[in-house]
């Protein structure tokens, strides 16, 4: 897809050879809680193409990066396992130190020579690079240039580049600050990733169609006004917990149990903005006209609402789930659902089959239990196998696309879930508004010859 011109000066650009470059990537990753091991490396292998670029033309490059932080202590863990990582996948040494920004780092950095790379300590080791900073002690960009970080690195440095969209809504000294000081670029993912991204919005193949799920419905509720007010989005297909509070904004029962299961968890007070929706662009929402359930409740078996277990878990040694489906009028009223049924898979199929651009967070269902899975499995499989652009993104999204799969069938696979979903709701990103006015600015760099 022919991308719009950004305002970002992209790394290729640069004249690298024989200069040394802050690059701020986003390689933070899930750790195995036992082990403290790094599990699935996906936005590592996401840093290699802009890595190997400035390596290969010569720079001297010092990465600064961060792991867990305060909200997930668990995963705050030194980065010399993700060096190890890069090196392996790069072809490049890139080694290691254990201090931030200190003496030790500023000497490793003065240290290097062309094509060599080191990896500076966890930036969440700094007061100022953790999120109770950034919402307590609200800095600006200007302010952030007298942090420590920036006045002990930016001096040893000739360019900063940055590749980290998954992190694009932080505000954060290692995100926004740099860009005041020195010439300033876009990492290779960055630009691809931003590139998707704003022409899904601005200019998408059409009919576009948002396939928004999963349980976590703040995200699709944050979209869906922005995406239907712009008209970038011709069609809405709605599953999983999304497509159950539209449905109740419809006028649905589906009974006391999924009235307690939204109750529990404050889901029931998007009902008030699911029917301002409705009422404004009703016609451009696709809703499950069925549901899958537990066809053991209510014999013998309680629900598992009832039991205290999730959707998809036996609810007794002697009772799995039994898969059994019903138009939503005709649905059992002391079930959870979670899943859809065939008629609306095929539906979306439909929808899907015939989009000229996609996107899609979050899954049809409870996918990582059966017998639950059918939703998300095959409208996934749709959706990979579609001829439209297909843009995803989001945590779960990812998991289950990699899962049902083949992830090099999408168009553009996002790292970044929860600057994604502020993005696509039209709300600012601080490191994309540091990178554009860096741009605008005349300490751009000389352009490569």
């Amino acid at each position: 897809m022919q991308g719009p011109r950004l305002k970002i000066r992209p790394v290729t650009e640069l004249e690298l050879h024989g200069k040394t470059v802050i690059f701020r990537p986003d390689i933070n990753s899930p750790i195995d809680p036992t082990t403290k091991r790094i599990v699935n490396t996906n936005r590592i292998e996401k840093t290699v193409p802009t890595l190997n670029l400035m390596l290969e033309r010569g720079a001297k490059v010092a990465l600064i990066a961060h792991q867990g932080d305060t909200l997930d202590y668990q995963n705050l863990i030194p980065l010399a396992e993700h060096a190890e990582i890069l090196s392996r996948l790069s072809g490049h040494r890139v080694s290691y130190i254990d201090d931030v920004c200190g003496p030790a780092a500023q000497a490793a950095v003065k240290a290097l020579s062309p094509e060599e790379a080191v990896i500076l300590g966890n930036l969440r080791y700094l007061a100022e690079e953790i999120s109770t900073f950034e919402t307590v002690v609200k800095l600006t960009a200007e302010e952030m240039t007298q942090t420590w970080l920036v006045r002990s690195l930016a001096p040893l440095a000739d360019y900063y580049v940055n590749d980290a969209f998954a992190a694009a809504h932080r505000n954060a000294p290692s995100m926004v600050a740099f860009q005041e000081i020195l010439p300033t670029a876009g990492g290779i993912q960055l630009m691809e990733e931003y590139t998707a991204l704003k022409s899904v919005m601005e200019n998408p193949r059409r009919p576009c169609v948002y396939v928004l799920g999963g349980a976590k419905i703040s995200d699709a509720f944050d979209m869906m006004r922005k995406v239907l007010t712009d008209g970038s989005a011709d069609y809405i297909l709605t599953a999983g917990v999304t497509g159950i509070v539209m449905h109740i904004a419809r006028g649905v029962d589906f009974g006391p149990t999924i009235t307690k299961f939204l109750a529990d968890r404050a889901l029931d007070t998007f009902i008030p903005e699911a029917k301002s929706l409705l009422e404004e662009f009703g016609s451009h929402y696709v809703l499950p006209v069925d549901f899958a359930y537990d066809a053991n409740v209510g014999q013998g078996a309680p629900s598992s609402a009832q039991a205290g277990t999730k959707p998809g878990q036996s609810t007794s040694h002697d009772s799995k789930p039994v898969r059994a489906e019903a138009p939503v009028g005709s649905l059992p009223k002391d079930r959870l659902l979670p899943d859809v049924g065939r008629q609306t898979i095929e539906l979306f199929k439909e929808y899907i089959g015939k989009a000229g651009s996609i996107f899609v967070n979050g899954p049809a269902g409870m996918y990582e239990h059966e017998p639950w899975s059918d939703g998300t499995r095959e409208i996934w499989q749709a959706i990979a196998d579609a001829a439209g652009y297909t843009v995803i993104g989001g945590g779960d999204t990812i998991t289950a696309a990699t899962r049902f799969t083949d992830l090099s069938k999408y168009g553009y696979v996002c790292t970044g879930g929860g600057a994604m979903v502020r993005f696509l709701a039209g709300k600012r990103l601080p490191l994309i508004e540091a990178m554009e006015r860096a741009f605008e600015r005349n300490l751009q760099a000389p352009l490569r010859r």
